[in-house]
């Protein structure tokens, strides 16, 4: 169960990320702090990471494309259809960037 692809939703402090092995099962599925984003995915294997363009995806790509990742970002047109809510505190899901980083990239951030 190697990870391949991991979907990271982009928020204010906590960020949601959800990874997946190559038949598509769940491998992780954790909150993190925004001090805990590098060193985590240090640790991870070198993979496919998907998340939502906009506010500072651009400054995560780079810092996770330092680390060897393979980033993709996606206009939120692409993500909205995909994103399932929650009644508890983790509200969003980052289940559509890791299957959407898969499909396509917007032409302007790939």
């Amino acid at each position: 169960m190697e990870i391949t692809t991991v979907g990271i939703d982009l928020a204010k402090s906590i960020f949601q990320v959800h990874a997946v092995d190559a038949a598509g099962h769940v491998v992780v599925r954790k909150a993190l702090r925004r001090a805990q984003v590098v060193p985590s995915f240090a640790k991870l294997p070198r993979c496919l990471v998907g998340m939502e363009a906009g506010g500072t995806a651009h400054r995560w790509a780079r810092e996770l494309m330092r680390l060897g990742h393979n980033v993709r970002l996606m206009p939120p047109a692409y993500v909205k259809p995909y994103v399932r809510r929650r009644p508890k505190p983790m509200q969003t899901t980052p289940l559509p960037s890791a299957g959407r980083s898969r499909a396509r990239a917007c032409g302007s951030c790939r």
